[in-house]
């Protein structure tokens, strides 16, 4: 099983401003795997974007890359 979780992480890492608060946590069910990004509150903002397009973005690129495993990708945004 392939892990591509650390490139969620400097992705992630790379646009916001409390990078040493940055918790993501992977789960798997069969073929899928979710990655729960956990942030700063200041930050959330930047990780999800305008209208949403910044995690949208986010979610494109992991899902291109768990097609090349054969897997589905989710990434959600924890807010709490």
């Amino acid at each position: 099983m392939n892990s591509y979780s650390p490139f969620v992480e400097e992705v992630v890492k790379q646009m916001v401003d409390h990078p040493d608060e940055l918790v993501i946590t992977e789960e798997f069910e069969g073929h899928s795997r979710t990655f729960l990004i956990r942030c700063n509150q200041e930050d959330v903002g930047k990780v999800i974007g305008k209208s949403g397009r910044v995690v949208s973005n986010i979610r494109c690129v992991v899902s291109a890359i768990a097609s090349k495993y054969r897997e589905k990708a989710f990434v959600k945004v924890v807010t709490e």
